[in-house]
């Protein structure tokens, strides 16, 4: 199966656009979205529309834990939590009940999926956790493969069943060795956050065990344009850039 992961869309209408027509060189079986689908950006409601329309399916992110439960506001800075306000106002009571009903976490055939850490962590981040922790996973893990979101940073751990190994994960495609779980942090498409602002996403085929990074120029001035227009934090305009 040829599975397209999209990660920390936050209202990028432009960025998921481009990454959407990009996955169609590719013919996935079927894209899977970690979450973080709205927030910081100006089209919260046009994107959730697109995956709904389109049939992805999407796993809970901390900001829309943050949508479905105002309580868990408190959790995020003063810049964050003013986006989220703006963000709820741009969703219709339709959008806001589908985040309502977003899972945890996602099984396709042998991977999971995840927002934060496994199992189910939706506001852990991957560097936060020790090697110990890392490993102490992987070895619980049932799964071939573990998708992550929140960073909005690639990263790649592979597991020997003895150690666990940072490998650098780039633009492009690698062969992943058979008998070796992994960890994958999918990018951003939306807010990318690792010096590099085209949108990202990956590519996983699980049987020919290749994973692909894909990095995909986007209209960003518009976006801006738009998340400044529309009164959020000028930072979040800054931070496409």
């Amino acid at each position: 199966m040829l599975l397209a992961v999209i990660s920390d869309i936050h209202g990028n209408l432009e960025a998921l656009e481009k990454v959407l027509e990009d996955t169609g060189l590719f013919r996935p079986d079927r894209v899977i979205s970690l979450g973080d689908n709205v927030g910081y950006g100006p089209n919260p409601e046009e994107v959730l529309h697109i995956l709904r329309e389109r049939g992805i399916p999407s796993i809970m992110g901390n900001h829309e834990l943050a949508i479905a439960d105002p309580s868990c506001l408190a959790w995020f800075n003063t810049s964050a939590r003013r986006s989220l306000e703006i963000t709820r106002s741009l969703l219709s009571p339709e959008s806001i009940e589908y985040i309502r009903t977003l899972d945890t976490t996602l099984r396709e055939g042998s991977s999971l999926f995840v927002h934060g850490f496994p199992p189910d962590l939706v506001t852990a981040y991957l560097f936060e956790k020790s090697a110990a922790d890392v490993e102490n996973w992987f070895r619980e893990m049932q799964e071939e493969a573990c998708f992550i979101g929140h960073t909005h940073e690639l990263a790649l751990i592979c597991f020997d069943g003895t150690q666990a190994r940072h490998v650098y994960l780039a633009e492009g495609a690698m062969d992943l060795p058979e008998g070796r779980k992994i960890i994958v942090n999918a990018g951003s498409v939306g807010q990318p956050r690792d010096g590099d602002n085209r949108a990202k996403y990956v590519l996983w085929d699980d049987l020919s065990r290749t994973l692909r990074v894909r990095c995909i120029h986007y209209n960003m001035v518009r976006t801006a344009r738009k998340i400044l227009d529309l009164g959020f934090p000028e930072i979040n305009a800054r931070r496409l850039y």
